[in-house]
């Protein structure tokens, strides 16, 4: 089945996305990216790593042999390395004793040996061509991506027409209402993939882009001839929550290892970046948003290196916010027109918080019994708690626990929950003591 791109369908999305990096560069001049970077990379493997074949080399490097090739040309010119066997017809390589003082001297600046970076103008270019405004998204998507959570048509709706804007979205409402669950989900929809760098090179820095832990790559789908500096991945799905600090919306410069690490927004550039328990982290919400009032209305950001040369990339991806707190108190007008879409997240109704409780209690390996759920529902009325989408989960928890430790099968009976809800809830204040 194809893609959907604007108003086209391509049969192949893999091969259509192929032409935003194109096949693998032949020559240096073609990887945009200077010789003398590329030197010094070649340089820091081979020393790192002994012995090696052009072939391992490039491999080493994800460039084509061609390009490895030239390198090897000008390092041998320069006495660097020496060729000390041969691999059928390609040369087996080490550094030579002025090779190696020189990889010294560049890996006391950055000892970065991974694979070759990709130029800034490569890395906006692409970007730019799979931005996340471009994905076409209709209701069965939505109802395909949520299938496993019980949400009504019309908060689908809102969210779907959310995500087809390519704007940021805010969630709020009260606690235990799905919020977070929500917005996890959001990335389920996209069913395309993008193209992720290792690393780019900025005014002759790297700064490492691919994060194993945010990027799902899908290598396997990689067609033979790309550019293998990229990394085929689903759509970014970055998630923080209270551990935000500012520290994190800049470049991260690892002191020991010489070199950057993406900010959390470039990580998550053309997918979602989600901000989870939005006003509760290390740094006020206004300085959060106004660091990022001008990207996310001008889609552009601007990073700094450690010697003050700033760029831009692109703000390519759909912040997510989600809070309990009133969002009126967190941001003041001019911000909040900048979240186009506002979703407030409230309790679920009697036949949802059975259809939730009917779900979990079949992941329990539980049996549903409505007339228990019934019963469940009139047992929060008397503790005063509305009908959360929380509940249901939490409290047959409390029973499988209650069960495991006393080495019995768990029941779901009015009893068991009672049981639960007396250890998940707060006693009335009056039974605390105080001092």
């Amino acid at each position: 089945m194809g893609t959907t791109v604007g108003t086209t369908v391509y049969a192949d999305p893999v091969a259509e996305t192929m032409r935003f990096v194109g096949n693998q560069p032949r020559t240096v001049a073609e990887t945009r990216v200077p010789i003398n970077l590329l030197e010094d990379l070649a340089l820091k493997i081979l020393y790192l790593t002994g012995e090696l074949s052009l072939s391992q080399l490039a491999n080493r490097m994800q460039l084509h042999l061609g390009v490895i090739q030239e390198i090897f040309e000008h390092i041998r010119k320069e006495q660097f390395v020496e060729v000390v066997g041969l691999v059928g017809t390609v040369h087996r390589i080490v550094t030579t004793s002025k090779g190696q003082a020189e990889a010294q001297s560049v890996m006391a600046r950055d000892m970065y040996a991974g694979p070759a970076p990709v130029s800034l103008s490569a890395y906006v270019e692409v970007i730019r061509a799979q931005s996340v405004m471009d994905v076409v998204v209709h209701r069965p998507d939505l109802q395909r991506a949520f299938e496993n959570l019980v949400v009504s048509d019309s908060m689908l709706d809102q969210l779907g027409a959310a995500l087809v804007s390519g704007q940021s979205i805010i969630l709020y409402g009260p606690t235990g209402t799905g919020k977070t669950v929500l917005a996890e989900t959001l990335p389920r929809i996209y069913k395309d993939s993008v193209w992720i760098p290792y690393a780019v090179e900025v005014h002759g820095q790297i700064i490492t882009v691919f994060d194993p832990l945010v990027h799902k790559s899908r290598q396997e789908a990689m067609p033979g001839e790309c550019d293998r500096r990229w990394v085929l991945c689903r759509r970014p799905r970055v998630m923080v929550g209270g551990e935000l600090t500012m520290q994190l919306l800049d470049l991260q410069l690892n002191p020991a290892l010489g070199y950057y690490s993406a900010a959390l927004q470039m990580k998550a550039n053309n997918g979602i970046l989600i901000i989870d328990d939005f006003g509760r982290q290390r740094i006020r919400p206004e300085e959060l948003l106004n660091r990022w009032i001008v990207p996310m209305d001008r889609r552009i950001d601007f990073l700094t290196l450690a010697g003050g040369n700033k760029f831009e990339i692109p703000f390519d991806m759909i912040v997510a916010f989600s809070t309990n707190l009133n969002p009126a108190s967190l941001a003041d007008e001019a911000f909040m027109r900048r979240i186009q879409t506002k979703i407030k997240v409230t309790y679920v109704n009697y036949e949802q918080f059975h259809e939730i409780s009917r779900r979990v209690c079949a992941k329990a390996g539980l049996e549903y019994d409505a007339s228990v759920v019934d019963g469940f529902t009139k047992v929060l009325a008397d503790l005063h708690q509305p009908l959360r989408a929380c509940y249901p989960r939490d409290i047959i928890q409390h029973i499988c626990w209650k069960a495991k430790y006393e080495d019995v099968q768990p029941l779901f009976t009015l009893d068991a929950i009672r049981e639960a809800c007396d250890r998940y809830f707060l006693g009335p204040s009056s039974d605390v003591e105080t001092t």
